[in-house]
């Protein structure tokens, strides 16, 4: 298996975590960390379910991976997410040292990798990661839009059904 496969295979264990995500009712974003070829952390946002503003996908995995490894600094590691990391989540993936990211879809709206800003490189900063994107891109980007899409047909639906019928 060659190097982007591996990219799609781990990709597709973060994909699965984005799916439990949208389970709960949950913005569909998963997270998954690998040292040595060995997944060390699994996570998907939690946000909802815990009231919890940090409890995104990334930031759990992360606290998982330092739990696991023993060690704040997860160096030799990958971290892999559907979804182009927040300046929160770009912050605390500095903060642990993490030397490689792949993510799938950008996010123009609060993306800190590539779109807004480019966090994981600036030089100004004591670490930077090496960064691939668009790794399975449209099926993660295609995850969140159906989600969305589905919430905003719901509002409509129940917006339609609150409006009483004038006869």
């Amino acid at each position: 298996m060659d190097f982007y496969e591996k990219d799609q295979a781990f990709m597709r264990l973060a994909i699965d975590e984005a799916m439990k995500a949208s389970a709960l009712g949950e913005v569909p974003i998963g997270a998954v960390i690998v040292q040595n070829g060995k997944v060390i952390a699994k996570a998907h946002n939690l946000r909802e379910t815990t009231q919890n503003a940090v409890t995104h996908a990334e930031l759990s995995a992360i606290q998982d991976a330092c739990h696991e490894t023993g060690s704040w600094r997860l160096e030799n590691t990958t971290l892999y997410v559907t979804l182009e990391p927040c300046p929160m989540c770009a912050g605390a993936i500095l903060q642990s040292r993490i030397p490689r990211v792949v993510y799938g879809a950008r996010d123009p709206k609060g993306g800190c990798v590539h779109s807004l800003y480019r966090l994981l490189n600036d030089p100004r900063f004591n670490h930077e990661c090496e960064v691939t994107e668009d790794v399975l891109g449209d099926e993660c980007g295609e995850i969140l839009t159906s989600f969305f899409r589905a919430i905003r047909e719901r509002k409509k639906r129940l917006k339609k059904e609150a409006v009483p019928k004038v006869e």
